[in-house]
């Protein structure tokens, strides 16, 4: 079984539904540490209510490296083998991507390589695109740039607005990324 790390920033929505197949049967990866930059986020708590291990350690006042050489150490301490990003908001600096380059994966609100970076569902509807989406890709030091593991595709619907799309690419993150994760966690 493959030890995942997931790391978070808020709510963690994505990671709920990571955990939860993570305890389905034939599972083939387990939560070995839920990790935040935000010590109240409250995805924390739900790990921790779940009998996962947390770890949160504030980035403020310290230099980006010394703040990645703690989340890296939780990381390891944890044995985790392969990091997920589940709305983690902090890009990782380019040496904390090469230190696990091939084993971070992020889940991203948009069809790669379409709208990389932020405000993708406003960019997807004014760009009047019939479709929107998400996709699950390798994290590399490019931002949004790694190999694509997958996508599932969501109709902008007439009268969208940046939430109600939102919302509805959201239910596809939590059916798309658990799969891929899985199919991941064999390779």
């Amino acid at each position: 079984m493959t030890r995942v790390g997931i790391l978070i920033s808020g709510r963690g929505s994505n990671m709920m539904s990571l955990v939860q197949a993570s305890r389905a049967s034939g599972a083939t990866y387990d939560i070995a540490l839920v990790a935040s930059d935000n010590p109240e986020a409250p995805g924390l708590a739900w790990a921790a209510a779940h009998d996962i291990p947390t770890y949160a350690q504030s980035p403020r006042g310290m230099p980006k490296a010394e703040y990645e050489a703690k989340i890296d150490a939780a990381l390891r301490g944890a044995n985790v083998e392969i990091i997920a990003l589940a709305g983690y908001m902090r890009l990782l600096s380019d040496d904390f991507v090469a230190r696990w380059r091939g084993r971070i994966v992020n889940i991203h609100p948009s069809l790669l390589p379409k709208y990389k970076g932020l405000d993708t569902h406003a960019r997807a509807i004014e760009a009047g695109d019939a479709t929107a989406g998400c996709s699950v890709h390798i994290v590399t030091e490019e931002l949004d740039g790694g190999e694509i593991l997958g996508q599932a595709a969501v109709p902008i619907l007439p009268g969208d607005t940046p939430d109600t799309l939102s919302e509805r690419v959201l239910a596809a993150e939590h059916r798309l990324y658990p799969t891929v994760l899985a199919d991941f966690a064999t390779l």
